[in-house]
């Protein structure tokens, strides 16, 4: 299709569910208590009345789970999110951790991306940059008793089987919320790469050489000494204009250095270069290092005025010298993620319309998940409003849907609205769609064994898997005069159970499985006999 056929296609479908929003938005859905039960016996499938709603596409029998990213940001900065104050006791932020990733699996989403580098410091183990202070309430200062947060993060989510995205500002040197200016600080140690703004914050110039190689050094050195899924950046370029009261980044010693040079380019064009140069070569380093990890932008949701016709607000073009549209036609990165965060019914910022015009711009086909704001929900006049945007995002995103939910906060204090996600959109788990152009080979089938329990149970075990080619497994079941099911399963967990019947007294029919590799590809289907076991 072409991208104007594609473009016209779905900036009709947009308009269509806007009318359609406009007129009903859907009621939140609460589950009743049995439906939110709690598995009682790890590991033990209970088909239940939720389960067996469950629709899978398949051909010639063959099942497939549902494939969609559901990510949440945490937000470090400012204490937003996690930890929830500075200089907590080391085991106080675990709990605080573990209980936002549990939080994450309830809610069915299946990634987190963690803000680790919020002003050129660090909430993991670095010899580049000093400990946060959003971590311990002193910049420079280890947690006490000493542990690694990212590793916590990364371990505790992967067992959970969730993707940890790591989160970092490339430029920003000092938040207004970070207290003093240690003297680990990259302000006292590099004097000469900052700039301060009129609002109290500092800022790396972008178009200084040695911040860019600098930063770049920051994000290889996370993407090879972690085990993460994901490098993401959100829309802080060169920053707001509010930040620095309006006049404009004081940049002038760059700029005359560049013309002195011999430099063409107009000051914008300078600016958007610096941006666009940074974003290729820190796309290049990740793969160098790790082919599987992700590179996911989130720039502001609007690259222009009037792109599409009708839409205003800031062009981040111009202010943020962010050219995100190009980003994303060059397939720079691996998902791009808008922060359209307006409700659908706000014309001139219409969710839809904007996802529909991102949507014609992604012509290399990478990931494209939008970013959705939950506050809205705060607002009698929006409930609703998520459930709605999730349905259009998989309605103009059909073969590879997902949203980034800002953020994890709301999740935690807004019980209503979980539950109708997890009642509705998010009834069912799902896998992380597969990128391709990362890697398209599938992992090995499944190996197992089998064995009925006088319970009448029917046991399955997986083994012999390559452990570094397996990240999940999924299981899938299928009773009589019942449609296909499944149940997503972590590899760290090795055993499932199905009874034989289930509540219905209907008799378990068939039983097949897969295992899924770190970057989504599931392996064929493997048949499960019900007449063997072992």
């Amino acid at each position: 299709m072409s991208i104007f056929k594609k473009s016209s296609a779905l900036l009709f479908l947009s308009l269509f569910l806007l009318t359609f929003f406009a007129c009903k938005t859907p009621e939140a859905v609460v589950p009743t208590k049995e439906a939110s039960k709690k598995e009682e016996q790890e590991n033990v499938v209970k088909p239940s009345e939720q389960e067996s709603q469950v629709s899978l596409e398949g051909k010639e029998d063959i099942p497939s789970a549902q494939k969609e990213f559901r990510a949440a940001w945490v937000a470090t900065v400012a204490n937003i999110n996690w930890p929830s104050k500075p200089g907590l006791p080391s085991d106080v932020q675990q709990k605080e951790a573990l209980k936002i990733l549990d939080a994450a699996v309830k809610s069915h989403l299946n990634a987190i991306i963690l803000q680790v580098r919020p002003q050129a410091d660090a909430l993991y183990d670095s010899e580049l940059e000093p400990w946060s202070y959003y971590l311990t309430g002193k910049n420079g200062k280890a947690p006490q008793p000493y542990y690694d947060p990212l590793k916590f993060w990364i371990d505790e989510a992967h067992k959970r089987g969730l993707e940890l995205h790591a989160w970092l500002n490339p430029y920003r040197a000092h938040h207004t919320t970070a207290g003093e200016i240690g003297s680990e600080s990259i302000i006292k140690k590099h004097p000469e790469w900052v700039v301060e703004l009129q609002n109290g914050m500092w800022w790396m110039d972008p178009a200084n050489k040695e911040v860019q190689d600098f930063s770049a050094q920051v994000v290889k050195d996370i993407v090879k000494r972690y085990d993460i899924d994901g490098i993401h950046f959100d829309d802080y370029f060169y920053p707001y204009p509010s930040y620095n009261n309006n006049k404009g980044f004081p940049d002038e010693k760059s700029w005359k250095k560049y013309l002195a040079e011999g430099g063409e380019l107009s000051r914008a064009d300078w600016r958007r270069k610096n941006v666009n140069d940074f974003i290729q070569r820190v796309a290049k380093d990740i793969k160098s290092e790790k082919g599987f990890v992700k590179f996911g932008i989130s720039p502001f949701g609007i690259w222009r005025p009037d792109f599409p016709v009708g839409i205003k607000g800031m062009d981040q073009y111009d202010v943020l010298y962010a050219d995100a549209k190009l980003w994303l036609n060059n397939g720079w990165i691996d998902y791009f993620t808008p922060q359209l965060y307006w409700p659908t019914r706000q014309i001139n910022l219409s969710f839809p319309v904007l996802l529909g015009w991102w949507d014609s711009e992604n012509v290399t086909s990478r990931h494209l998940w939008p970013g959705i704001n939950l506050s809205l929900e705060e607002k009698e006049e929006n409930k609703g409003e998520i459930i709605s945007q999730i349905m259009i995002s998989r309605g103009i995103l059909h073969d590879d849907p997902g949203v980034v939910l800002w953020s994890i906060g709301q999740l935690l204090k807004n019980d209503e609205l979980d539950s109708s996600l997890v009642a509705g959109p998010y009834r069912a788990n799902a896998l992380v769609p597969p990128s391709p152009w990362l890697d398209d080979e599938p992992p090995a089938q499944p190996d197992f064994r089998t064995e009925k329990t006088t319970e009448g149970n029917f046991i399955i075990s997986r083994i012999s898997d390559d452990p570094a080619d397996v990240f999940r497994w999924v299981l899938y079941f299928k009773y009589e005069e019942e449609d296909w099911n499944y149940r997503i399963f972590n590899k760290i967990e090795q055993k499932a159970a199905l009874p034989l019947k289930n509540a219905e007294n209907k008799m378990l029919e068939s039983v097949g499985i897969t295992t899924v590799d770190r970057t989504g590809n599931e392996s064929e289907f493997k048949k499960i006999p019900l007449h063997e076991s072992m």
